[in-house]
């Protein structure tokens, strides 16, 4: 029988692996190799830091937002990213690697998803309700691939994923194994959780490569040029290459 979790109980249990994090910090080897850093969970108490950082590394650079010039110029914001990129903080599982001077150097923000909510979500079709439309073509386009992916389906065994939303790390701390340990983190939650998988979709080519060499294997791939505007045919996203897909990466744990 699986045993169940409740939030609070999954809070208490990172707040403890926050503390034992303080006490352990990471260093970091190569040009920044005189840098310790920690990984502790993101709280609601961390959501304005988490914003701002993934303004500076993340929104900008996401092929997607580019691709649809997301974000149009350097005062411009999309309060609905924002607000999606905050959606499973509470779920207690979001994580972010930290400096010993507490500045943000990378962050994971993850949720739990379980087979029942896939399920209703692909049997009543859920389309995102947004009201910025431009954000609401990448929603779709996430929807699409949540619904034709689908882990449950395809390992009948798993009825619970952590799944990873968002990965960003900071341009100058990058290649120095940050988002390694964020991902490493996030697989040891999940066996601590007892979830038997952890998913990402990625819809850069340079994070699919990366997520590959941390031995996540493929299970799904969208060319963008088979994603259509209904009305017109045409692909929704023409992305700069090397950029032509998205794509969904598993790990079992075991």
């Amino acid at each position: 029988m699986e045993a169940y979790v409740d939030n609070q109980t999954m809070k208490q249990n990172y707040w403890q692996s926050r503390l034992r994090a303080a006490t352990n910090p990471v260093r970091m080897e190569g040009e920044l190799k005189n840098l310790e850093y920690s990984i502790v969970p993101i709280t609601n108490r961390d959501a304005d830091r988490v914003v701002d950082f993934l303004r500076r590394f993340f929104f900008r650079d996401e092929p997607l937002n580019v691709a649809i010039d997301l974000i149009e110029d350097a005062n411009s914001r999309c309060v609905e990213l924002e607000e999606y990129c905050l959606t499973s903080v509470d779920e207690g599982v979001s994580i972010m690697a930290v400096s010993e001077t507490g500045k943000i150097l990378g962050v994971c923000l993850n949720g739990i998803l379980s087979r029942e909510e896939q399920e209703a979500e692909n049997e009543n079709e859920v389309e995102p309700s947004v009201g910025n439309p431009k954000f609401k073509k990448i929603l779709t386009l996430l929807y699409r691939v949540g619904r034709e992916s689908n882990v449950f389906k395809q390992f009948s065994d798993v009825d619970k994923v952590i799944d990873i939303k968002i990965a960003s790390v900071d341009t100058s701390c990058r290649g120095q194994g940050i988002a390694k340990a964020l991902f490493d983190r996030t697989k040891k939650m999940a066996k601590d959780l007892d979830i038997p998988m952890v998913r990402v979709d990625c819809t850069s080519a340079y994070s699919a490569k990366a997520v590959a060499r941390l031995g996540f294997d493929c299970v799904y791939t969208l060319s963008y040029s088979d994603h259509l505007e209904p009305s017109t045919g045409e692909p929704v996203f023409r992305p700069e290459a090397p950029h032509t897909c998205v794509k969904t990466f598993v790990h079992l744990i075991h």
